[in-house]
């Protein structure tokens, strides 16, 4: 993921709200999984950006994303349950685009994104 331009809000945000009194990775994740779980407005719509081994999209698909994986499965990436032939699979919140989603859902999912840009990871 290329790295974006440092934005004063999201590094506030992220700081004050998400991973605030995190001392590892693991108190990281589970600060991103509660905001993310608060902030998203399931179901929405969403485009694949990026193929990934660990998931069985292809760049440009659509999905309608439906809640967040089990805690325990977002201990190293945020994973969102979606419904793919049949099935409900998880693949990484990072590889997708919202289409269709509100404001709070927008900045979340970017919130995501821009922390992943910077070079974090769990």
């Amino acid at each position: 993921m290329p790295k974006l331009r440092k934005s004063r809000i999201r590094e506030e945000r992220i700081r004050n709200e998400i991973i605030v009194d995190a001392y590892g990775p693991e108190e990281q994740s589970l600060g991103w999984y509660y905001y993310l779980e608060n902030k998203i407005k399931f179901p929405f719509s969403a485009r694949c950006t990026a193929a990934r081994v660990v998931s069985p999209l292809r760049k440009g698909e659509t999905v309608e994303v439906r809640g967040l994986a089990p805690e325990d499965s977002c201990t190293h990436d945020m994973l969102v349950l979606i419904r793919w032939h049949g099935r409900n699979v998880a693949v990484p919140l990072s590889q997708l685009l919202t289409i269709s989603a509100d404001d709070s859902t927008v900045e979340a999912i970017g919130d995501w994104h821009y922390w992943l840009a910077q070079g974090h990871c769990f």
